[in-house]
C-alpha cells in the first residue's frame, strides 16, 4: 500500500509535467521568440490582491515593470493603474498538435503589461513561455531516445538470451563494449563530428538517434538475464512440445517477463537522456536558437553578470530537477515491488 501511495505521487508529479509541456501553446501567455527590448532581464512578475489605496480585488493582478533610471536592468512597478490577470484571452496564434490554429490561451493581461511568471531573459522574451515550449523539444528527445534504446536492448537482449550460443557470446561481447565506454564522452565525441549547420528538425532528429543508440546496452544485458529464466520455464517447455514456433513462445511467454525491467529501465533512460541532450544544448551541440530547449536556456548562465544576478534564468534546471526525481521515484518504486514481489 506504501509503495502504492508513493508511486502515484510521483505519477502525478510527473503527468502535471508532461501535461503542462505537451499544452504549452495553451499554457504559454507569450510566444517564446518575442522579443520586448524595453524589459531585458526583468524579474518574475509579482501578482497582487491589494492595491496602493488598500483596497482588496478578487482577481490578482500586475503593474508595469519599468526599468530604473540611472540603474542598469533594475526595475521598479509602476503603480498608477492596475492591470487584472485575464483567462482565456486571445493572444499570439499557434497550431496545438501542428494542426488545430489557434489564438486562445489560458491566462494574460491587458497591453502595454506583460506577464512574466518567470522572469525574462536578455532580450526580454518571457521564461515561462520558453520553458514551456523548450520542455516540449528537451522531453520529446528523452522520450524518443529512450524508446530507441529500448527497442534496441530488447531485440539483442531477447535474441541473444533466446538462442545462445555464438550469437549470444558475440552479443554480449559487444554489450560489454559500450558498457565500459564513457557514454557521455563518447557522445560529445559523435556529435562534433558531425555536421553543426543543420536545421531545428534535422539536429532534432540527429541528436535523438545519437543518444538512442548508444545506451542500449545495459537494457539488454538485464533484459538477456530475464529471457534467460523465462525460456526455461516448464510452460516453455511443454509449448516447444506441442510444435509453438519461436515468435509464438517470445511473444505469449518471454516478452511478457521482460515488462517489469522495461519499466524500470524506461524511468531511468528517459531523465538521463533528456539530460544528455540539455547538456548537448547547452555546449553548443544540440538545438540552438531561435528553438529554445532547456539546454539552450540554461546556457544564457554560461555569462557571469547572468549566473551572479538574475535568479530566476535557473526556473529550467528547476524543471530537470522536477523530473529528474520523478522519474528516480518511479524506477526506485518498481525496483522495491520487483523486490517484494508484487509486480
Amino acid at each position: 500500500m506504501r509503495n502504492k501511495t508513493k508511486l502515484a505521487g510521483a505519477i502525478a508529479v510527473l503527468l502535471s509535467l508532461h501535461l503542462a509541456v505537451f499544452l504549452a501553446q495553451f499554457l504559454a501567455p507569450c510566444d517564446p521568440a518575442e522579443q520586448n527590448r524595453d524589459s531585458p532581464f526583468a524579474p518574475p512578475s509579482r501578482l497582487h490582491l491589494v492595491d496602493v489605496r488598500g483596497r482588496f480585488h478578487l482577481r490578482p493582478f500586475v503593474y508595469r515593470w519599468v526599468e530604473s533610471p540611472g540603474d542598469f536592468h533594475q526595475y521598479d512597478e509602476v503603480r498608477d493603474r492596475e492591470y487584472p490577470l485575464r483567462f482565456l484571452v486571445r493572444g499570439p496564434q499557434y497550431r496545438f498538435a501542428g494542426m488545430i490554429r489557434s489564438n486562445l490561451h489560458l491566462f494574460g493581461v491587458d497591453a502595454p503589461a506583460q506577464i512574466f511568471l518567470a522572469g525574462a531573459d536578455g532580450y526580454g522574451r518571457d521564461q515561462f513561455s520558453r520553458i514551456l515550449y523548450g520542455g516540449q523539444l528537451s522531453l520529446a528527445a528523452g522520450l524518443l531516445a529512450a524508446a530507441a534504446s529500448l527497442f534496441l536492448g530488447l531485440l539483442v537482449g531477447c535474441i541473444s538470451g533466446f538462442y545462445g550460443g555464438w550469437i549470444d557470446e558475440s552479443a554480449m561481447r559487444l554489450v560489454e563494449l559500450f558498457l565500459v565506454l564513457p557514454w557521455l564522452y563518447l557522445l560529445l565525441a559523435v556529435r562534433s563530428f558531425l555536421p553543426l549547420r543543420l536545421s531545428a528538425a534535422q539536429t532534432f532528429l540527429l541528436l535523438v538517434t545519437v543518444i538512442g543508440t548508444i545506451g542500449w546496452a545495459r537494457p539488454a544485458r538485464l533484459i538477456r538475464g530475464v529471457v534467460l529464466s523465462a525460456r526455461e520455464r516448464t510452460y516453455v517447455t511443454a509449448s516447444r512440445g506441442f510444435g509453438a514456433s519461436d515468435y509464438y513462445i517470445l511473444r505469449r511467454h518471454v516478452l511478457p517477463e521482460t515488462l517489469a525491467v522495461l519499466l524500470t529501465q524506461a524511468a531511468l533512460l528517459i531523465p538521463q537522456y533528456v539530460v544528455a541532450e540539455v547538456t548537448l544544448s547547452f555546449l553548443g551541440l544540440g538545438l540552438s536558437e531561435p528553438a529554445p530547449s532547456w539546454g539552450g536556456l540554461l546556457a544564457n548562465l554560461q555569462q557571469y553578470n547572468v549566473l551572479v544576478s538574475y535568479w530566476w534564468m535557473f526556473a529550467p534546471a528547476l524543471a530537470l530537477v522536477i523530473l529528474s526525481l520523478g522519474y528516480l521515484k518511479v524506477a526506485n518504486v518498481v525496483h522495491e515491488c520487483l523486490q517484494s514481489g508484487s509486480v
